[in-house]
């Protein structure tokens, strides 16, 4: 029995140790959590520990006028747009303590989010500093301002560039005066084209009351230089006039008509074995690079299809511009020229959105030539021709002539001879 009771306290004092243990761990846990949770704080935002998100545009802005700062941050997403408790503050760089906008006594206001200067100076030119702060999240950008004097603007820097086509009518819009509009229907804004003023007298341009845009009836290249938009702004009394300069690119209506192929339905005559190219060059119009296609076909089906080893291809295509037509060429290349191609229809297609062209080709194997039996003849004739000389040239010898004299005169010698000859008879 006393070996029993021994054997059932061992397990006991066992368990005993271990909550003691667990118990002596428990409080070390609390302890260390404790511990923790106190030191952990939330952390106050401050500029020096904000994500510095990047620049957003520069702005050019002349003195006297009024300018609008307008927050970068609605351009980063719904993290921003959605945010339902946070703050928004501007200061400019140079003065990181000075948060602008608050007091209402002084140029610059904030007003939905933006930082308004009425008006600005060239000393207000600089960076400006957007913060953007919730309970858990802080970020900057910033917004470079260059402010002119009036004496010394720069209508390049100043003005703002829009697109205009030549050989119809186009229209310019006055930028950035959204938050300077007060009354759209009673709107009025002034045009001038190089400081002249647009009026209803000049049948070139046509500007409407409560409209933001300066029609154009006929785009030329007379239509460039630079216009000025002016728009009057009342403010706490204060009248200011909005400006705004722009310099529009003059582009040239592109003159695209249907791709002509510049050559005829042909038939090339080639040697089997042979390599061969044939060039396909098509006029697609006048001005800047159209919208067309230029390729060939086999038998009514792309070439990669009839020619899989590519024994018969496309060329690489070329595109070039003379006395400002524009030319396209692609060629047909055989790395060597074999029976069958014989019997293919080859198709050069120009295409674009107003029509298309084709050009056919065929290749014919070239006729067998014997040059012996075209020379046989000339070669017979040749020799006639050498027989006669050479009969003629062999009775003019010298020799010949030479026998013949001696012959008429031993003749001679003998009739004289006779009648000596009688005499001694």
């Amino acid at each position: 029995m006393q070996n029993h009771r021994f054997l059932d306290t061992g397990p006991q004092l066992s368990v005993s140790r271990l909550q003691k243990l667990f118990g002596f761990f428990f409080f070390f846990y609390a302890l260390a959590v404790s511990v923790s949770a106190s030191s952990i704080q939330p952390k106050k935002n401050t500029v020096e520990n904000c994500q510095y998100l990047g620049k957003y545009f520069k702005k050019f802005r002349v003195e006297a006028e009024p300018v609008v700062l307008k927050s970068p941050f609605p351009k980063l997403g719904n993290r921003v747009l959605f945010s339902l408790h946070y703050n928004l503050s501007w200061h400019k760089n140079d003065s990181e303590k000075t948060v602008l906008g608050t007091h209402r006594s002084g140029r610059t206001r904030t007003k939905d989010n933006a930082l308004w200067i009425l008006p600005a100076t060239p000393e207000d030119s600089g960076t400006y500093i957007c913060t953007f702060r919730n309970e858990s999240y802080c970020a900057t950008m910033s917004v470079e301002l260059k402010v002119f004097k009036k004496s010394e603007a720069s209508l390049q820097s100043l003005s703002y560039q829009q697109v205009l086509i030549t050989s119809g009518a186009g229209y310019l819009v006055c930028p950035d005066i959204d938050d300077f509009i007060q009354d759209k229907n009673d709107m009025e804004i002034k045009w001038y084209k190089d400081a002249v003023l647009l009026d209803q007298s000049n049948k070139t341009f046509s500007i409407l009351k409560g409209s933001v845009y300066c029609h154009i009836n006929n785009v030329s290249l007379d239509s460039s230089g630079y216009y000025t938009c002016e728009l009057p702004f009342v403010y706490e009394g204060v009248k200011y006039n909005i400006t705004r300069h722009i310099n529009p690119r003059i582009i040239k209506k592109k003159e695209e008509t249907m791709p002509v192929i510049i050559g005829s339905n042909k038939t090339v005559l080639t040697s089997l074995g042979s390599k061969l190219i044939i060039p396909c060059k098509a006029f697609f119009g006048l001005g800047s690079r159209p919208t067309a296609l230029l390729r060939w076909t086999a038998n009514n089906t792309f070439l990669h299809h009839v020619y899989k080893e590519g024994r018969v291809k496309e060329g690489q295509l070329h595109e070039y511009s003379e006395n400002n037509r524009i030319y396209m060429e692609m060629s047909l290349i055989f790395n060597s020229v074999e029976k069958k191609d014989l019997n293919t229809e080859f198709i050069c297609t120009a295409q674009n959105r107003l029509g298309y062209q084709t050009l056919q080709v065929r290749v014919k194997e070239e006729p067998t030539f014997s040059w012996g039996i075209a020379v046989a003849p000339l070669s017979l004739i040749f020799l006639v021709f050498v027989g006669i000389w050479m009969h003629i040239r062999w009775k003019q010898k010298p020799g010949k002539v030479y026998t013949t004299t001696k012959s008429k005169i031993i003749a001679r010698d003998c009739q004289s001879s006779t009648p000596y000859r009688k005499e001694m008879i």
